[in-house]
C-alpha cells in the first residue's frame, strides 16, 4: 500500500480471486500444451505480451474476446476448456462488477478520454483523495472491501506511465478543486499529484474554469476509448451503474461533445498555471 501523502501513487496490483488464479493456470497449461511462448501466443490472440503474462497470474480479468480469439489458436477443444474456467470466475477484487468491461477497454486503448463534473477521474486520484471519496461512499463500505478498493484503484493508473504510447486527456471542472473535499491538505495532495501527472507526455489535463459561457458538458460525465482497431467506445457511470456505448453514431456524438469542451477548456498550459497558483494558495 502506497502512503497516503499524493505522491506519484504506486503500481501494486489488485488481489486476485482464487478463480482468477485457476484461469490463469488453465490458460498458462493450454499456451504450454500448443508449445507457444507468451511473445508467441500474445500477438497471435490481439493482445500486448504483458497483458497476457497478467492474465496468467490472475491479477487481470480475462477480456471476453479473449476466449474467442483463442480458439483460432488454441483449438477448439482447448477453447472449450477455457470457456469452462471462465465459467467459474469470481470478479476481480476491488473493482465493481459494472465496470470490470470499461476496465478492460481501458487497457488496451490506444486513446482515452474523460470528462468528469462532480469528482476527479480516477486515474488522476492520489491515494488521499481515493481515501476520502470511499470513506463517504453510502452505503458504507466494509474495512476489507475498503482497501480491495482504494488498491485496486490505484493500480489502474499503471496504465499512465504502462502505456507510453497512449494517448490520455482529461478535462477537469475548477469547481472540484475550488470545493477542497476533505480539507486543505487532501486538495494540496491533488493538485500536487495533478502537476505531476501533468508532466507525462501522454497525458493532458485540461479545467474548465468556474466561469464559463459556453460549456458542452451539460450532459454529464463521459469517458471514450480508441481501441486497437481504431474503433470509439463510449461510456457512462451513474450511482453504481454503468452504460458501455458501442453503437458508432452515440459514439461519435459522445466524440464531438468531447471535442467541443476540450477548445471550451483551458488549455494545458493555462491548466498547469491554474493549477500552480491553486497551489500556491492553500
Amino acid at each position: 500500500m502506497a502512503s497516503d501523502n499524493g505522491g506519484g501513487g504506486h503500481c501494486g496490483e489488485p488481489e486476485s480471486s482464487d478463480s482468477l488464479k485457476t484461469f490463469g493456470a488453465v490458460l498458462k497449461a493450454l499456451r504450454d500444451e500448443a508449445r507457444l511462448t507468451q511473445e508467441q501466443f500474445a500477438p497471435r490472440v490481439g493482445y500486448s505480451v504483458a497483458y497476457i503474462a497478467k492474465i496468467e497470474q490472475g491479477k487481470r480479468f480475462p477480456p471476453r474476446d479473449l476466449l474467442d480469439r483463442s480458439e483460432e489458436v488454441l483449438g477448439v477443444v482447448a477453447a472449450r476448456v477455457l470457456a469452462a474456467a471462465a465459467k467459474s470466475l469470481t470478479r476481480k477484487v476491488g473493482l465493481a462488477s459494472w465496470f470490470l468491461q470499461w476496465a478492460a477497454i481501458e487497457e488496451e486503448a490506444v486513446t482515452l478520454f474523460s470528462y468528469e463534473s462532480s469528482v476527479i477521474p480516477g486515474l488522476l486520484q492520489p491515494e488521499s483523495y481515493i481515501r476520502a471519496i470511499f470513506e463517504r461512499r453510502l452505503p458504507p463500505l466494509a474495512e476489507e472491501q475498503f482497501d480491495h478498493q482504494v488498491t485496486a484503484r490505484l493500480a489502474r493508473q499503471c496504465l499512465l506511465t504502462e502505456r507510453p504510447n497512449t494517448t490520455f486527456s482529461f478535462i477537469i471542472e475548477q469547481a472540484l478543486l475550488e470545493r477542497r473535499m476533505a480539507g486543505n491538505e487532501v486538495t494540496r495532495a491533488l493538485i500536487d499529484h495533478l502537476l505531476t501527472v501533468g508532466r507525462l507526455r501522454n497525458v493532458e489535463i485540461q479545467a474548465v474554469p468556474l466561469i464559463q459561457e459556453d460549456h458542452s458538458g451539460f450532459e454529464g460525465p463521459l469517458s471514450l476509448a480508441e481501441t486497437a482497431e481504431n474503433q470509439w467506445v463510449g461510456y457512462v457511470e451513474a450511482h453504481d451503474s454503468s452504460m458501455l456505448i458501442t453503437d458508432p453514431k452515440a459514439a461519435s456524438a459522445m466524440l464531438q461533445r468531447y471535442g467541443k469542451m476540450r477548445s471550451q477548456a483551458l488549455s494545458h498550459q493555462a491548466t498547469t498555471s491554474l493549477l500552480e497558483q491553486m497551489r500556491g494558495a492553500l
